[in-house]
């Protein structure tokens, strides 16, 4: 007879092989409507054509694309063809790869990036005889703009870097990052910077920003019209936050425990000692995020977590099932490959090589852009200090690395208690009790909003839940100044999209918002300490200091 197990075993295949058939029926279904609808599109362009060829007005077939905005592309009647042919062709094949959705998602996630980048490469507007605008340069400046091109793409082989904005359109300590401060404490792994009061009063507990070791701290320091550092210490808080080592042969034998004890743990220690005070309101963005709530999860455990008043988190992952865009670079081969990288290139993986990764997410924005401009036009590119930060990456340490990947990613303990062990303590985000505000970005495509919402089931404290307009960056670093929007939902719900049916938009930035959140959490004002730092801990150098100019 047959055992109650096996029965299970053959239903589980059943199961499976009905699941298969059933997407594979699915997905011949949208293929067959992709061909349908190419077709369709194709046979109009060509009734289009003829029609435009007879001088009667025309309309476009296929919806505007930005890289096409010059008008040269639909006066020219031939590159207005050859246009609209490359977006039919291309809507037809990102149907066709996400027909592999009904079938297999994990695959079909990767089949559709693949996908993506092939149809982005081949766009005519990269090549310079499929390209009008460029050949009116051509004729313009009699192939000049080629060869300067010919030259940028030499300068940038050399380099090994895709020129996105000039080398020298900013200084950090001079054009970024000027909020002023002081470094006040310093070790192998982090220096600690304090910001100078605005305000003829501050708030009495003060707030330690923990940034992404993965890039530098200034995003949220850059210029003083979108500085969100300037914005706090202009609001009377007081502000303290880590700038990381950018690691090199003296940090390669940390691990993640070691940027606990060394970063943030270490930090939290200086701040009340050089404050006077109990608490510490946390902020943590990205990764930054992610071992700010490891921190607290820890502390929680080990019953030390009332010295966080609050904590706050910006674009940082909850549920890594869903780690956006960048999970077609982590299967458990990938990293495989990235332990062996990282092996050979000294222990950490080279920053040049994580930005070539995000480049991929936004190749036409990113990489195919400037292609254009840069080769094939011969222009500089643009002073932009979000892109000058972008391209001042640094190297990210491999047993760090190694780790993040395979426990978070990979296998996604996060969520799970006691499933990810710190310093010998498994951790759970159930324990954490501390208010908790949290920002996501709806086109955050690093981050998305939906994964982390799950931060209101996984920690049992009160959490503030906002969805700000904007991508990764842009959806945090939102001044007032800035045209933005984001929702709120007062009432509280588990699911995300019953959450966000019922949230209002706020016209603004959330930065308003949370300024009266922080308030209520920081204690009564005080008069500001009249020097950084402290008897024991004197201020060691000027703000920026000197790990963030590390190359």
């Amino acid at each position: 007879m047959a055992s109650k197990d096996s029965f299970g075993k053959t239903g589980d295949l059943w199961s499976s092989m009905f699941n298969w058939m059933s997407g594979t029926m699915t997905a011949a279904a949208q293929i067959q409507q992709a061909n349908m609808r190419a077709f369709a599109q194709s046979m109009e362009l060509a009734t289009s054509a003829y029609a435009r060829m007879w001088g009667q007005p025309v309309e476009q077939v296929v919806p505007a694309d930005r890289r096409f905005k010059d008008e040269a592309w639909t006066e020219n009647m031939a590159a207005d063809l050859l246009k609209q042919s490359y977006l039919i062709t291309s809507q037809w094949l990102m149907e066709i790869a996400d027909g592999w959705q009904a079938i297999d998602p994990d695959l079909h996630e990767r089949t559709r990036f693949w996908t993506q980048q092939l149809v982005d490469a081949t766009s005519p507007a990269n090549f310079a005889m499929t390209n009008p605008v460029v050949m009116q340069e051509i004729a313009r400046t009699g192939g000049m703009n080629l060869i300067q091109g010919a030259q940028n793409l030499l300068k940038d082989a050399q380099s090994g870097r895709l020129t996105q904005v000039p080398e020298d359109a900013f200084e950090v300590g001079k054009d970024l990052a000027i909020t002023p401060g002081k470094v006040v404490y310093r070790n192998r792994l982090i220096e600690l910077i304090q910001y100078t009061p605005a305000t003829e009063t501050v708030h009495e507990i003060p707030i330690l920003v923990v940034p992404p070791w993965i890039n530098k701290y200034y995003v949220m320091d850059m210029q003083p019209e979108n500085s969100l550092f300037k914005y706090l210490v202009d609001a009377g808080f007081t502000l303290f936050t880590i700038s990381w080592k950018n690691p090199d042969e003296t940090v390669l034998d940390l691990e993640w425990d070691d940027y606990l004890d060394l970063g943030t743990l270490e930090a939290l220690r200086m701040v009340k000692e050089i404050m006077g005070v109990e608490q510490v309101n946390l902020v943590g963005y990205c990764l930054g995020g992610i071992i700010s709530q490891v921190t607290l999860a820890y502390l929680a455990a080990t019953g030390d977590d009332a010295q966080i008043n609050s904590a706050t988190y910006f674009t940082t992952h909850q549920d890594f099932s869903d780690a956006g865009e960048i999970s077609v670079f982590i299967s458990r081969l990938d990293v495989m490959f990235l332990e062996w990288l990282m092996k050979i290139s000294g222990g950490y993986l080279d920053g040049r090589n994580l930005a070539a990764t995000f480049n991929m997410l936004r190749a036409n924005d990113l990489l195919w852009n400037y292609v254009v401009h840069n080769y094939l036009l011969g222009q500089e590119p643009a002073s932009f200090d979000l892109l000058y930060w972008n391209n001042d990456g640094t190297r990210v340490p491999g047993k760090v690395h190694s780790f993040l990947l395979r426990e978070f990613f990979l296998d996604n303990k996060l969520k799970e208690p006691e499933g990810i062990q710190v310093k010998g303590v498994g951790i759970d985000l159930g324990k954490i009790t501390t208010p908790t505000y949290v920002v996501t970005a709806d086109r955050d495509h690093i981050v998305p909003w939906r994964g982390a919402f799950l931060v209101r089931q996984l920690q049992s404290g009160p959490v503030r839940f906002i969805l700000s307009g904007g991508g990764h960056i842009a959806g945090v670093i939102s001044p007032p100044t800035k045209n933005r929007g984001f929702w709120i939902n007062e009432e509280e719900k588990d699911d995300a999209d019953a959450w966000l049916a019922g949230a209002t938009k706020h016209d603004g930035s959330w930065w308003v918002d949370w300024i009266p959140w922080l308030e209520e959490r920081s204690g009564r004002r005080v008069k500001p300490p009249t020097a950084a730092g402290s008897d024991e801990f004197k201020p060691l150098m000027d703000a920026p200091g000197t790990y963030v100019l590390e190359k």
